[in-house]
């Protein structure tokens, strides 16, 4: 990945940028923009380790991720989960989702929180692995009738 057109942030670095990364979110996801602000939020308030997690190409957000305490399953106990994990498509195979992932697990770390868990898709079997995830079992996300892959990082 080229050092000088990405950086790495969370959003404690640049809270200015708390609506844009709320509407960035909700555009690749769907998930109502209230609900990342109120999660944002709490972060920068201090009221949650859990955070947020932004690749910027310039000022444009480029790649993201968050962790929460339940990603829309079923399995309240396995906690918290890194969600929202987007790559812009242009920007796709650089590493910026491997970097993101490796600083949101070492950064919940440093603040005693391990392990975390992930809920994902059968079409990114693989990618997870590559940067130390493992399978740890199928669970049912709300609203869906199929089962997802959740990965865990210990």
């Amino acid at each position: 990945m080229n050092e000088d057109k990405y950086i790495c942030i969370t959003l404690r670095e640049r809270p200015e940028l708390k609506e844009t990364a709320a509407r960035w979110f909700h555009s690749k996801w769907g998930v109502p923009e209230e609900a990342y602000l109120e999660c944002m939020e709490e972060y920068l308030a201090g009221r949650t380790e859990y955070g947020w997690y932004l690749c910027l190409a310039g000022e444009k957000i480029v790649g993201g991720l968050g962790v929460i305490g339940n990603d829309f399953h079923e399995r309240k106990d396995l906690s918290p989960n890194v969600c929202a994990v987007y790559t812009e498509e242009a920007h796709r195979g650089r590493g910026i989702a491997g970097r993101l992932l490796d600083m949101a697990v070492e950064d919940m770390r440093k603040k005693g929180v391990s392990p975390l868990y992930l809920l994902t898709d059968d079409e990114l079997l693989g990618f997870y692995e590559r940067y130390g995830w493992e399978f740890y079992c199928f669970v049912r996300a709300d609203g869906e009738t199929e089962d997802k892959r959740m990965y865990i990082h210990r």
